[in-house]
């Protein structure tokens, strides 16, 4: 069984949750065939059955193929389970890229030695509607042209930036892989103070969404440093002024934020196998 080539080759998708399945639309939306794709997933859902019956994906097979690029999106925890059989796919030429979080690059040598290049990168939630912050760092020893093929599909999915270091990785992932959770928790709790300040719940959650919302679009389009456009707004003895003297104040939103990173940067450690920093 082997997958259409492509200008990126015969790819294999392991694992089809949410980042995964986020990549292989991104993959079909940049005109990718969809023959040229393999899904492995022990439990596949319904969109993704109705997806292979309608486009020629192929989900699953009985037999191992080809696999050009072989893209590792199961979780941490599950990875050692199914590596082994994953080897009849790979060649010397075959390149993995991971988006598991913590594990290294060295993990993914030994857990599929068949093949030859290794990215290791983190994209996030957002990358469900293309809006994605990926980072990714490439082995040493990978082609340029591996790590151009993997940009580019990572790229499907939204914003890549390329780390020079591994070890920024962790840091990386508790900050863009983990943040979208920290914003919608923002969301959250505006949206309770403003009811319990007397709004109507929902009030408060259209005006809590609207203002996120609106202050990531004005952030992209304008391009402006996050701290000028804080500025902007602030104008001096007002009421944005009186609220961030709280946030700000003994620098206690910056602690706070400092305290999660270093929380979510040690979890990302220990997911991959590694002893806390």
């Amino acid at each position: 069984m082997t997958t259409t080539p492509t200008s990126d080759g015969a790819i294999l998708l392991l694992g089809a949750g949410r980042m995964g399945s986020a990549l292989l639309h991104g993959w079909l939306a940049q005109g990718i065939p969809a023959d040229a794709v393999t899904v492995l997933d022990p439990s596949p859902g319904p969109e993704l059955q109705r997806l292979a019956a309608q486009s020629g994906l192929r989900l699953n097979p009985s037999e191992a193929g080809r696999a050009d690029v072989l893209v590792v999106a199961v979780k941490p925890q599950a990875v050692e389970a199914v590596a082994p059989g994953i080897q009849a796919w790979l060649a010397p030429e075959s390149l993995v890229v991971s988006i598991m979080a913590g594990k290294t690059l060295a993990d993914l040598r030994r857990l599929f030695p068949a093949a030859g290049s290794f990215v290791r990168a983190m994209p996030n939630l957002p990358a469900a509607v293309g809006r994605g912050a990926t980072v990714a760092v490439a082995d040493p020893l990978c082609p340029p042209a591996h790590a151009e093929r993997a940009g580019r599909l990572l790229g499907a999915v939204g914003a890549l930036e390329w780390l020079a270091e591994e070890a920024l990785m962790d840091v990386a992932t508790a900050v863009s892989g983990s943040g979208p959770a920290y914003v919608f928790y923002l969301v959250e709790c505006l949206t309770q103070v403003a009811t319990e300040a007397g709004l109507p719940p929902d009030v408060a959650e259209r005006l809590s969404r609207a203002t996120v919302e609106g202050a990531g679009e004005l952030m992209r389009a304008t391009g402006l440093p996050a701290a000028e456009l804080r500025a902007n707004v602030t104008s001096p003895g007002g009421t944005t002024a009186a609220g961030l003297s709280v946030l700000t104040g003994g620098g206690r939103l910056h602690a706070l934020l400092a305290a999660t990173v270093l929380a979510a940067t040690r979890r990302a450690r220990e997911l991959g196998g590694a002893p806390p920093a």
